[in-house]
């Protein structure tokens, strides 16, 4: 009984993630306001919000505040758009356990509360779907974040993703077979197709170019868009010349050339993710200060910190594997700067819940924008750029990414400014989705009694 009871209690509070819908009108003054729409940020702000858009947005005292609006200050705050995250895998990854059997109704809905939690206001599973399940959550948008899906990826096959993830993709050998499986994609909608043209350290076979192609020619008819899982510099090289029209990754094989960003000059609505926080152990030599932030804590077990700490200790440098991750790590980073300085969109998108990924949603997105200025030379407002306005236009989100009138009303409350200190994106103060405040307090309630042992019988 007092097991059931414990269950229960984990049932209500995900109930109550999310704030029940109003449809009253709110205007919020005094924040400083990144819009992230290409203007200044707006200091001694104001906007409104009625439903779940904004309907207007401009400075304290110069906005016409329809009459019985709930006034909201926010002097000392610092307001932004809700972050998207535009590469992850879900579904596999619950607490310590990864593997095919937490792909259920229940972990995904957790996965977008935790996503939610750390104001990541939609993400994109990125080719590792088991089921029609994505595609039920993304018609009924639960609480937490916007599901998007790029449904079952492709590779050759059993040499698409990783681990208990290889599987889901479509394994292709021909070109009919490929174009037969974008077109069962394409009826149901995906929002992305995914391909992996990776050897995996010479371990699998690459996706062929005539396959790829195929791929990649049979989806734009059916205007979908193609995301390409890469390593090296002359893959995506020959993608590009295929027409493919993003990377799930950033180069890491080698520095870029002039070759590369002249076919980059010619693509310029072609984009790159940099998957920085998956790289994360190639890149820390040592435990970063974040390890030690309260926000870990409210959401991570003290297992799953003190894991993450391991990992990023540098201990295991010397080991040839560890090497070569770091060399490649360090090209990544040099190539990140190289196409950034060149005018390259570059978007967010984690590889969180994937191999390397590992269980930490959430967290990994604001980490990613960490590293992209602390490691990659981008200021804190590209960070921004990439980690909202393009990592939601490149999903088809137009109406995220932004704060202005007319535009959904997600948007993080801050307790400083990330102009300031990239850092600060992680002091959320409050997050509002669709227009409602995100019920953190349950989140964490939640955690803490997932934390606790079972009672005694």
């Amino acid at each position: 009984m007092c097991r059931l009871k414990r269950v229960s209690l984990l049932f209500v509070a995900c109930l109550f993630l999310a704030s029940p819908v109003k449809s009253e009108t709110v205007v919020s003054e005094g924040a400083r306001l990144i819009t992230v729409d290409g203007g200044a940020p707006i200091e001694n702000s104001a906007f409104i919000v009625e439903g779940d858009r904004f309907t207007a947005v401009g400075r304290r005292g110069e906005l016409t505040i329809p009459a019985g609006a709930v006034r909201v200050d926010l002097t000392g705050k610092t307001v932004i758009p809700a972050l998207v995250d535009a590469h992850v895998h879900m579904g596999y990854r619950k607490g310590l356990s990864f593997g095919q059997d937490n792909y259920t109704r229940e972990n995904l809905i957790d996965t977008l509360n935790r996503f939610a939690y750390y104001g990541v206001a939609a993400i994109l599973e990125a080719g590792t779907a088991r089921s029609d399940l994505a595609y039920q959550l993304r018609a009924e948008m639960p609480s937490g974040a916007l599901f998007r899906t790029a449904g079952r990826g492709f590779g050759m096959p059993n040499a698409g993703p990783g681990g208990p993830m290889r599987d889901s993709a479509y394994g292709v050998t021909t070109e009919a077979e490929a174009r037969m499986d974008v077109q069962e994609l394409a009826g149901k909608k995906v929002d992305m197709i995914k391909i992996w043209v990776d050897d995996r350290n010479g371990t699998v076979e690459k996706l062929k170019p005539n396959l790829y192609r195929a791929i990649i020619e049979e989806a734009h008819k059916h205007n979908i868009r193609v995301l390409a899982h890469i390593v090296d510099l002359a893959d995506v090289k020959d993608l590009l010349r295929a027409g493919v029209d993003g990377f799930a990754h950033m180069i890491r094989d080698k520095d870029v050339d002039e070759e590369l960003l002249a076919l980059l000059k010619a693509r310029p609505n072609v984009f790159f993710e940099q998957t920085l926080w998956g790289e994360r152990r190639a890149i820390y030599a040592s435990k970063p200060a974040w390890l030690d932030e309260p926000l870990l804590r409210e959401t991570f077990s003290s297992r799953e910190i003190e894991l993450l700490g391991e990992e990023l200790s540098g201990k295991s440098e010397n080991a040839p594997a560890a090497q070569r991750a770091r060399a490649m790590g360090q090209v990544n980073l040099r190539n990140t700067a190289r196409l950034n300085a060149a005018g390259v969109t570059l978007a967010v998108g984690t590889d969180t819940g994937g191999v390397s990924g590992g269980q930490y949603f959430g967290l990994g997105t604001h980490i990613e924008l960490e590293i992209q200025v602390t490691k990659a030379g981008l200021t804190p407002m590209q960070a921004l750029v990439a980690g909202t306005r393009t990592s939601a236009r490149i999903l088809g989100l137009d109406q995220l990414g932004t704060v202005a009138a007319g535009k959904s009303a997600d948007f993080l409350v801050l307790n400083g400014n990330p102009l300031d200190n990239i850092a600060n994106t992680r002091k959320i103060d409050k997050v509002y989705l669709r227009g409602q405040e995100f019920n953190r307090a349950a989140m964490r309630a939640r955690q803490a009694e997932l934390g606790r042992p079972p009672p005694a019988r």
